[in-house]
Formats: C-alpha cells, sequence, structure tokens
C-alpha cells in the first residue's frame, strides 16, 4: 500500500537537533507595511538558475570525514549527493537569533552563485500530529516566527517550500487549529516581502489531486508561486508531474509548481522508511517548456535518516548506508 506520509529530515547547522525552543518575540511588519498588503507575486520562474548549493550538509561534512579517514571511495560515492544543492529546513529548534543567522549565512552564499537559497518552513501548529516529526509552534508565535523569517529574507531572491504535509494531513489529529489559515497568512506575508513560495500538496499516492486542490485553494496558493509535490517521497517525477498537472487544470491552470526528486530515481518500493533501492533521481534544476514545472528539487536532504527503522539511526541523523544506496542506485 502506498505511504500516506514520509518523514521530514531536518536540516541543521550542526547536523543534530537541539532542544525545542519557547515561542519567539519577534517584531512584526516593517514599519507602515501590513501583512495583508497586495502580494508581489513573482511572474518570472524564481528558479530559472537553479537552487544554490547550501554552506551545510551532512553529506559534505561526511565525504570530508571519509576523505580524512582515507575512505577514497566511499568519499568519492558521497560526493555524488553533497555536490548537489538542497533545502533548508527551518524550525523551532532555532532560536531567534540563530534563525537569523541562518537565513542571512545562506542568503550571502547563495547570492555569490547568483542563485536562490530554498528554505522549508516546518513549524505549524501539531506538525506531523506528534508521529516521528512532531512539534510546531503555537498559532501566535508561528505567526510571528514566519515575520522574522519574511523580514529576513526581504530582498533577497530565496524560495520557500511552506509546510510539508500540512494539507495532506489536514483534519488528522487534534490541535491543528485554522491551519489552511495559517498557510494562508504565511504565503500572503512571505509574498509581501517578495519571497516566492510553493505550498506543499503532498503526492501522487496520498490524496486526490480534487481534494488537493481544494486545500491549495483554501490556503491561499493564489497568492504564492504555486505549490510542491513529492517532498521526501519517492513517486517518480513521470507520475509526480502528471498529478501536479492534474492539480494546476483544477486551479485554474496557471499555478507552478516544483517537484522533490532526492530519492526518486526508482519509483515507490512499498516502504517510506528508509527503504533500500530507491535510488537518487533527477538532478536539481530549472524546468522550461510547457506545463506548469519550475524546478526539479532535492528538498529532501538525501542520506539523512527518516528514522530508527531498516537499520537506521534517530531521525535526521546521518545514515551512510543509505546515502550509498541512493547512489548506488541512482537514476542513469
Amino acid at each position: 500500500m502506498p505511504p500516506r506520509r514520509t518523514f521530514r529530515t531536518i536540516a541543521l547547522l550542526a547536523g543534530t537537533l537541539v532542544a525545542l525552543i519557547a515561542p519567539f518575540a519577534v517584531a512584526g511588519p516593517a514599519a507602515g507595511e501590513s501583512p495583508r498588503a497586495t502580494p508581489r507575486v513573482a511572474t518570472a520562474n524564481p528558479l530559472a538558475s537553479g537552487p544554490a548549493l547550501p554552506t551545510y550538509s551532512a553529506a559534505a561534512e561526511a565525504q570530508k570525514a571519509a576523505a580524512a579517514a582515507g575512505r577514497t571511495e566511499v568519499a568519492k560515492q558521497i560526493g555524488v549527493i553533497a555536490r548537489q544543492p538542497t533545502a533548508v529546513w527551518l524550525g523551532e529548534w532555532y532560536d531567534r537569533s540563530a534563525l537569523v543567522r541562518v537565513l542571512q549565512a545562506e542568503t550571502r552564499a547563495a547570492a555569490q552563485q547568483k542563485k536562490p537559497a530554498v528554505f522549508v518552513l516546518y513549524a505549524i501548529p501539531a506538525r506531523d500530529c506528534g508521529l516521528h516529526s512532531g512539534g510546531g509552534l503555537d498559532p501566535a508565535a508561528y505567526r510571528e516566527w514566519v515575520a522574522l523569517i519574511a523580514q529576513t529574507l526581504r530582498g533577497t531572491r530565496a524560495v520557500a517550500i511552506v509546510e510539508p504535509d500540512a494539507l495532506a494531513m489536514l483534519g488528522d489529529c487534534a490541535g491543528q487549529g485554522d491551519r489552511t489559515g495559517l498557510i494562508r497568512d504565511a504565503v500572503r506575508t512571505l509574498a509581501s516581502a517578495g519571497v516566492a513560495s510553493y505550498i506543499d500538496a503532498g503526492n501522487s499516492g496520498w490524496i486526490p489531486a480534487e481534494t488537493t486542490a481544494a486545500r491549495l485553494r483554501d490556503a491561499g496558493v493564489a497568492e504564492a508561486r504555486g505549490f510542491a509535490t513529492n517532498v521526501s517521497n519517492f513517486y517518480t517525477t513521470a507520475s509526480e508531474q502528471k498529478y501536479a498537472e492534474r492539480v494546476r487544470a483544477l486551479l485554474g491552470g496557471k499555478t507552478r509548481y516544483v517537484i522533490d526528486t532526492s530519492r526518486n530515481g526508482r519509483g515507490w518500493t512499498g516502504d517510506w522508511c528508509n527503504p533500500s533501492g530507491v535510488g537518487l533521481g533527477g538532478t536539481p534544476r530549472a524546468v522550461s517548456g510547457s506545463g506548469g514545472l519550475d524546478a526539479l528539487l532535492w528538498i529532501k536532504r538525501p542520506g539523512e535518516s527518516d528514522g530508527t527503522c531498516n537499520g537506521g539511526p534517530s531521525a535526521g541523523s546521518w545514515f551512510e548506508k543509505a546515502a550509498l544506496d541512493l547512489v548506488t542506485s541512482r537514476k542513469s
């Protein structure tokens, strides 16, 4: 049976999850500006130059360690992952000052590359319904958190992926509050700062396209750049593109989208948690042509564990065996 969800591995500067922090005390919108202001949604593809390489990845650190230990072949294989740009995940594990430092460091590095940094917002209330990725902020703190991110990213070329699994898990547990309203406000706040966003839309093996389109509409996708599919999942690019085009048509045919290809090189194999034989998918890059696809991205960071399953370490930790399997089984 297809997976209903996949665990979100977290990208941390130190590579490990730190203790959750108290709600933020952050400033609101810039003086004279309201988060309800008319959004400035990008008309050109914000990922046209391709995504930027982040300043930190567990793969890059693992490659260095393997090389230092004389494990030349392992270092070479891990380098296949480390050379590719991946998204930077943001959540309540960063306090306010750390969050700002991460945003500034990544956008500075991206500017030097003349490419956009890709961030993932992942702090929605009742995140993952308390399962492997349980956590999140309360509604008031969440709005303040998004405002801080938007203010810090103002004037940069950053792109945001908004809340993986949030709409696909809508109504699955208590404590979600006005989840669609929170996402709608987040998209509007980001757009008012000039940040292009893509709302997570699950994947082709999870929620029917008609349901997804309705949820995206309620969550303000018209004020975003578009939506994202297959985040941390394994469905082939072809199946995801077919699904995304159906969702797009239901939304009126103008909305854009991105696809996570980080682990979809061999498609869905029947397991979502550290499965074997799945393989790296297409490399991150912009896409042009007919249809609504803006880019293929590695939103999930390959080689980071899904959790303590199939021999893996704790979620978000580097899992060398899985990383090497992804490289060995990668799409040719």
